[in-house]
């Protein structure tokens, strides 16, 4: 038998040997599993990935490869990602390099042969564990440093990632979603402005943005009030993003209640939900392990519908703790966690999932439609 190349050490001891893949040396960060059956790429460069390392429950990952337009920010921001088989070959027409080469060239760490429903179970029991991932192609590891690693890591709880994965500066955005054949588009024409708030945006975010007919420009996570309304805008938009929200919450709240106070029309996906939430007086929570995947149910306690829905958090909004006139609209039904809110005398609204999916479904491409039709038409 092969002598193994990579080793994941849990805090509690815990040992899973595999076989490397990508990058070589070691990482730590906390153990999270994602469903989904595709889009594996952009997972991995979803900066509400930062400070975790990804298992991936569906065993065939790598198997369409990997080609900068799926990337969802510059380079990956999961530190690492555990699979069950390793990459075969890849066998799709846009592929441009091996999962193995693109990991490599962005310097990240995996690890294949790993069984992952074991793995995914003690995840589920124990809620997500604190990790060392180590690749050496010689296979000598130092157990006893990597289970200390995993036990000295803090935790992303009070942890303030969004400063870490935020754009240095401001900027425009005008592509529009991918469609056969031309791939992306760009947007033309008047539309109302909306300025969006880089907590960790993902890039299909902003293009559904425009899509939906927004004149987008985006601001760093740490930007005021004041350099918000400085850009006259007719929305804000609250981004998705890793970390503890109510570390982020320090600087931005504020922002958001400055906001808040013009009556302008605010939508917010993720942590801008949890963030929207903080702002508006209530509180947020850690999950036991959190919700990742592609296959999501949620309801809408408005219409009764079901959509099925991408997400991925760890942190979710305490709905018994949303204030008057603050209404909850949306609820998993996987465990009843909080969803959605909206304030009742405007249009203010944020949802826990990503209604652009990449990757998952696109039944709820309608929020961004509805805040486009919240503001008022440019000119």
């Amino acid at each position: 038998m092969p002598t193994p190349t990579a080793c994941l050490a849990l805090a509690d001891g815990t040992l899973f040997y595999g076989y490397g893949i990508g990058a070589t040396g070691t990482c730590v960060a906390e153990l999270c599993f994602n469903t989904a059956m595709t889009g594996y790429q952009e997972i991995m460069t979803d900066p509400s990935y930062a400070g975790q390392v990804v298992t991936f429950t569906f065993p065939h990952i790598g198997n369409v490869g990997a080609t900068p337009e799926d990337d969802e920010s510059a380079d990956p921001v999961a530190a690492g990602l555990v699979v069950k088989w390793d990459p075969t070959q890849p066998s799709n027409w846009r592929s441009a390099q091996t999962l193995s080469e693109w990991l490599a060239a962005k310097g990240r760490i995996g690890i294949a042969g790993v069984d992952t429903r074991r793995l995914t179970r003690a995840i589920r029991a124990q809620g997500a564990p604190h990790v060392a991932l180590a690749h050496d192609p010689d296979g000598k590891f130092d157990i006893e440093a990597l289970v200390r690693q995993a036990r000295d890591f803090s935790g992303l709880e009070g942890l303030d990632l969004a400063k870490d994965v935020t754009c240095a500066q401001s900027y425009r955005w005008d592509e529009t979603r991918w469609a056969w054949p031309n791939g992306y588009g760009t947007r033309t024409g008047a539309a109302p402005k909306v300025v969006a708030i880089d907590f960790g945006a993902k890039r299909n975010i902003l293009r559904c943005l425009a899509d939906a007919g927004c004149d987008v420009t985006v601001l760093p996570a740490t930007a005021t009030a004041e350099d918000v309304l400085a850009q006259s805008p007719d929305g804000v938009f609250l981004s998705n993003g890793p970390g503890d929200p109510a570390a982020t919450g320090s600087y931005a709240v504020p922002m958001i209640r400055g906001v808040l106070e013009k009556e302008l029309p605010v939508f917010g996906i993720c942590l801008g939900h949890q963030m929207l939430a903080l702002a508006l007086g209530a509180r947020t929570v850690k999950m036991n392990h959190g919700h990742h995947g592609a296959n999501h149910p949620v309801k809408d306690l408005e219409t009764g519908k079901v959509e099925i829905t991408s997400m991925n958090h760890g942190f979710t909004v305490d709905s018994q703790s949303l204030p008057a006139g603050v209404t909850e609209t949306h609820v998993s039904l996987f465990d009843g966690s909080n969803c959605g809110i909206r304030m009742a005398d405007r249009p203010v609204f944020s949802v826990q999932y990503h209604p652009e999916a990449s990757p998952g479904p696109q039944d709820s491409f309608y929020l961004f439609e509805r805040f486009r039709a919240a503001m008022t038409p440019a000119g």
